[in-house]
């Protein structure tokens, strides 16, 4: 007996087959411009994933959602008639890689190797088309190399703010050049973390510890290098307005940037001046004390002796807290006095100054006048604190003034008092302006970019220093490479793993190498171009190849870029932020790298709850693929609900999905006596009845439409419903099953190309045009009428919408089971409501 019976239908023979047939026949590799068959006439479609970590736990379900939403818009548009580029890669380099070296002994670069085979095999057993060919990994030097260019451009560029663009820094024509380049160096508070040796991102600091490993952090200045993303902060937002991305996605952006208007005020403390931003100039007179972050450079210089053992304490503890820890609105609030006091520029009072952990250094000025009667946080500190409360803006109506926070009237406030708050705001900022006290500003929370990282597995910088000044490698120098080491655990002095590999740094006798690398972030900035053009050494990406791939009439390039929200804000900030560079400086011919964004939701487990090692809920892919098969794991994987929903995994789903597919195979073969799996004799070349050209042509329309707005799962529910549709015929026609199985391929391509096959189809399915359908079939010409004895339901019909009522009465009457129960009684009377019901009255 086959083994085939042990299946509902031969998919682990059918599956394996078709991949190696894709794999041998390179049939979804897309040629560039001026490849050999490029076809120029075509539109052009780029559908990209936010490629992957490869980890060494490998894929779970949850990770392919958005790769086989990606799959089937690739799949159909290539059906459409687009050329289309679908590619995949990997973002490889990061802590974990280098966590299991430190443990293991083994290089990053072989674990790397063997994380990135196993993700690569998961994916192809699952039979995603991407083009294989263009296969890219930020951790081989061939990639690398233009990261590093990259950031040599990045580097020798400045924004001009005359022309709000980045220009060579040959072109600036001050003293010092270092003080606007794009890439700068600086000395940061930072979040450090002794045990993994390296900084850390706010993102990556989750209650004061890392979030890999859970190991202590701690604040501390570092010698760092820096990003200027803040000069394009108001590029970031504005240019947002053109992105086909989700609402709350470009809130999200927005706010992470975080655009304020107001004036900055400069208050006296002896012979010094401290200034703040403030976006309401029009509560100064209600500012009863000031607060400093507490690694403000000025505490040093204005601490009382009395205070100065509260301050270093309270520096030390906060210095273990990250930012996002400190600004939790709902924590209590806490701070220590300093012993001095500032001027207030409007009204010359004294007013204590204090410092606290809900000012960050980074924000503003890293000062603030606190206004209590007027802003949540001040109100409920100086309540803690026994501070005085001033009410400065009158608010409308009878609300309660005290924490008041809206536009108002001005009052206590002599320069402005009566004044509505837009106008308040306005007049005194010109009064600080005249007596230069103050001045109009904007500012924004989006902070530039830490961009080093203390550790060894990532892209060096191409950056030597020489008598205490940095300076960039030629280009020629690239890619610079790091040196093999032994021992890549932290220094445990700050200094980076690289620091260990004496010869490497000495670059030559007066100058010596960068030994910081850069974040993981730096590798996936760009690798959407290189997938453009993976295979160039002369350039990251050639004109023409960037031109067509990334062209179009909208701003961004991509055309659909699909991944999680846990991305939304900095790998899309970072990103476009290094796309406006390389469009400011002529490398690239779009402002922005992504048109259309949609994140996928997560897939939780069968117990509702997120995947996790910890809670034993993982579903491996190769588990549920050796079960029912990849069609039945892709399907399912769709059939779940809308893409951006949250689901939980169901193994009874995917078998239900499973026993679906298993009924297409059904509907086409047959087992003969021997198990063997032949052509159902059902099969044959004849004229589809209405009916079942009505269900054809809806499908078709049905799943066509909603391929185009992502609605996979009703899109499968539709089929299934073809499917059942021709479940009971007698002869199975093969002028309907054709177009179905291109209508199934992108969904499930392995079982829609064997059946293609054994039908004998012309070509390959995959080259098949997507199926048209007509609407005038998709009208209805006959309408079920109901007939009614006396109000009861006795039978139905169906007849022609353009019928008569003098037809639909006469047929209604002939009915045989209606001319059996009327045969011996008198009718009344018959009434009729066209397209609906007849009803006889006796």
């Amino acid at each position: 007996m086959s083994s085939e019976r042990r299946k509902p239908y031969p998919f682990d023979q059918i599956e394996p087959k078709w991949q190696a047939i894709w794999d041998e026949r390179q049939i979804f590799h897309a040629p560039n411009p001026a490849e050999k068959n490029f076809d120029a006439v075509k539109p052009k479609f780029y559908v990209l994933d936010m490629f992957p970590y490869p980890s060494g736990a490998g894929l779970h379900v949850g990770h392919p959602e958005g790769y086989t939403a990606t799959d089937i818009i690739a799949r159909y548009k290539r059906m459409r008639g687009f050329n289309v580029l679908h590619p995949m890669g990997w973002d490889a380099f990061g802590l974990p890689a280098e966590q299991y070296a430190i443990k293991s002994g083994q290089h990053p670069a072989v674990t790397t190797r063997e994380n990135v085979a196993k993700f690569k095999s998961q994916l192809k057993r699952i039979g995603f088309s991407y083009d294989w060919h263009r296969e890219i990994n930020t951790t081989d030097p061939r990639y690398f190399k233009w990261t590093q260019w990259i950031f040599l451009q990045i580097y020798n560029s400045w924004l001009n703010p005359k022309t709000n663009k980045a220009e060579p820094i040959k072109t600036y024509r001050g003293k010092n050049p270092d003080e606007v380049r794009l890439a700068y160096v600086a000395d940061v508070l930072v979040n450090w973390c002794p045990e993994l040796g390296t900084v850390l991102a706010n993102e990556e600091v989750v209650d004061g510890k890392s979030e890999v490993g859970g190991f202590p952090v701690v604040r501390r200045p570092m010698r760092q290098w820096m990003l200027r993303i803040t000069a394009y902060a108001e590029r970031l937002i504005d240019e947002l307005e053109g992105l086909d991305w989700p609402q709350g996605i470009k809130l999200l952006q927005r706010n992470w940037i975080g655009r304020s208007e107001g004036a900055e005020v400069d208050f006296k403390i002896d012979d010094k001046k401290i200034r703040i931003f403030t976006t309401r100039p029009d509560t100064l007179y209600g500012a009863t004390y000031m607060v400093l972050a507490p690694e403000h450079s000025l505490v040093d210089l204005i601490v009382t002796e009395e205070q100065w053992p509260s301050v270093r304490d309270y520096r030390e503890k906060t210095a273990r807290k990250s930012d996002l820890e400190r600004t939790e609105l709902a924590k209590e609030k806490t701070g220590v006095f300093t012993g001095a006091y500032a001027i207030n520029p409007v009204d010359d009072e004294k007013i204590p100054i204090w410092i606290a952990d809900y000012v960050l250094l980074g924000y503003g000025t890293g000062a603030i006048m606190a206004v209590p009667a007027h802003d949540e946080r001040d109100l409920e500190f100086a309540r803690k604190f026994n501070l005085p409360i001033r009410q400065v803006v009158q608010p409308p109506g009878d609300e309660e003034p005290i924490g008041f926070v809206g536009d108002g009237v001005a009052i206590n406030s002599p320069i402005i008092d009566g004044l509505p708050s837009r106008e308040a705001i306005r007049k005194i900022t010109a009064w600080l302006e005249e007596r230069g006290l103050g001045k109009r500003a904007i500012n924004y929370k989006l902070r530039d970019w830490l961009f080093s990282r203390q550790r060894y597995w990532g892209e060096p910088f191409p950056i030597v220093w020489e008598d205490g000044k940095h300076r960039a490698l030629d280009e020629s120098e690239l890619p610079v490479v790091p040196p093999p080491l032994e021992d890549y655990k932290p220094t445990g002095t700050g200094e980076p793993p690289l620091a260990k590999a004496k010869d490497w740094i000495r670059y030559s006798k007066k100058a010596v190498r960068e030994t910081n690398v850069m974040p993981q972030w730096a590798g996936s900035c760009w690798y959407y171009l290189r997938f453009c053009d993976s295979q160039n050494d002369k350039r990251f990406v050639s004109e023409k190849a960037e031109k067509y791939w990334m062209g179009g009439g909208k701003p961004g390039g991509v055309d659909l870029y699909v991944g999680g929200t846990e991305h939304a804000v900095l790998h899309l900030l970072y990103a476009r932020f290094w796309h406006k560079v390389l469009f400011d400086l002529g490398y690239v011919s779009k402002p922005e790298p992504f048109q259309r964004l949609v994140n996928q939701g997560i897939i939780l487990g069968e117990d509702n709850q997120k995947m996790s090692k910890s809670r034993g809920n993982i579903v491996n892919p190769d588990d549920v693929i050796e079960q029912y098969g990849a069609d039945a794991f892709r399907c399912y994987e769709m059939f779940m609900g809308p893409l951006e929903q949250m689901k939980s995994w169901s193994m009874r789903g995917v078998e239900g999905i499973a026993r679906f597919l298993a009924r297409v195979w059904r509907l086409m073969m047959s087992e003969n006596q021997a198990g063997q799996w032949e052509l159902s004799p059902a099969v044959q070349e004849v004229d589809l009845t209405n009916p079942q050209r009505k269900i054809l042509h809806a499908t078709t329309k049905k799943v066509t439409d909603d391929i185009e707005s992502l609605s996979f799962n009703t899109a499968i529910s539709q089929m299934m419903i073809f499917v059942n549709a021709f479940t009971t015929a007698q002869t199975i026609p093969i002028s309907a099953m054709q177009p179905f199985l291109v209508l199934l391929n992108p969904f499930a391509p392995h079982l829609s190309s064997e059946l293609w096959e054994k039908l004998k189809l012309p070509g390959q399915i995959t080259e098949q045009p997507w199926p048209g359908f007509d609407e005038r079939f998709l009208v209805e010409d006959e309408v079920e009428i109901v007939i009614q004895m006396n109000g009861k339901v006795r039978d139905r019909m169906k007849m022609s919408i353009q019928a008569s009522e003098e037809e639909i009465k006469n047929a209604a009457l002939a009915l045989p089971k209606i001319q059996e129960l009327t045969s011996d009684k008198q009718i009344r009377k018959v009434v009729v409501i066209p397209k609906k019901l007849v009803n006889i009255v006796l």
